[in-house]
C-alpha cells in the first residue's frame, strides 16, 4: 500500500514579516486575549481570538483573474480544481538566472499542470535580499507557457514578473487566460519524484489574491 506524504510549499506568515517590497506587513495580535477571555467563562475556561490586519499579497499567496481584470473571476469564482489536486511538475534553473525565458519550458509537457519554477530563490525569505533582483518569467516565457495551457504557474521568487518596471507582462498574460498564479513558493528543492499540488484559498468576494497553505502530496511505497 503506498503512504501518502505531504510536503509544505508555504512559507510562515508571522506578524511583522515583510512579504513584497512596499507594502505593509501584517499585524497579528489579540482581538481578546485569554485573560480577558476568563472574565466571559466558567472559571478554567479560556479562548483566544486574533485579529490579522494584512494586505492579500501576504505570505505565499495566488492571483486569480481579478487581481489583474476588473471582470476576471475573483477567488470565490475560482473553482476548487484550479488550485486543488493538480498534476505537479518543477522545472529547475540556473539559481544565478534572473530573466527565465521559454527555453526552460520548451522539453516538457506542462497543458493542465501546476507548474513550479524553482530558483532556490526562497533561501533569501524574510531579508533585504529577498525582495532585490530576484528572478522571474520574461514576457516570452509567460506568453510560450499561455500558448501550453498548464492550469498553474509558481514560482519559488518574490514576483513572476520583473519589478524593476512598471510592466507586469506574465500577470496580464497568465491571469488574462485563466491561468493561476503561486508566488512565494517554498522547498520546491524536496519534489524530487510525481507529486499533486494543492493551493486553495478561502471563497472570497471580490479579492483575486490571498495567502495559502501551498502543499504537494506523494504517494510512496
Amino acid at each position: 500500500m503506498k503512504k501518502r506524504t505531504y510536503i509544505d510549499l508555504s512559507h510562515v506568515i508571522e506578524d511583522g514579516v515583510i512579504t513584497h517590497k512596499g507594502l505593509p506587513a501584517p499585524i497579528i495580535c489579540d482581538y481578546l486575549s485569554r485573560e480577558e477571555s476568563k472574565k466571559l467563562y466558567e472559571p478554567g475556561t479560556e479562548f483566544q481570538i486574533g485579529k490579522i490586519e494584512m494586505v492579500t499579497n501576504t505570505g505565499t499567496y495566488i492571483d486569480v483573474p481579478f487581481h489583474r481584470y476588473k471582470d476576471g473571476a475573483d477567488l470565490a469564482q475560482t473553482a476548487i480544481d484550479k488550485t486543488a489536486g493538480l498534476e505537479g511538475i518543477v522545472v529547475s534553473v540556473d539559481p544565478t538566472l534572473t530573466a527565465i525565458d521559454e527555453s526552460h519550458f520548451q522539453h516538457v509537457d506542462v497543458k493542465g499542470k501546476a507548474v513550479l519554477i524553482h530558483t532556490g530563490w526562497d533561501r533569501y525569505w524574510n531579508t533585504d535580499d529577498y525582495l532585490e533582483n530576484h528572478p522571474y518569467l520574461t514576457e516570452s516565457a509567460a506568453a510560450y507557457l499561455v500558448s501550453q495551457q498548464p492550469a498553474l504557474v509558481g514560482i519559488d521568487s518574490m514576483n513572476i514578473d520583473d519589478t524593476k518596471g512598471k510592466a507586469r507582462p506574465a500577470h496580464t498574460l497568465l491571469l488574462g487566460s485563466d491561468i493561476v498564479i503561486a508566488e512565494h513558493l517554498c522547498h520546491l528543492d524536496q519534489l524530487t519524484e510525481s507529486f499533486l499540488f494543492y493551493a486553495v484559498p478561502p471563497k472570497i468576494k471580490g479579492s483575486g489574491t490571498f495567502p495559502v497553505r501551498a502543499f504537494a502530496e506523494v504517494q510512496r511505497k
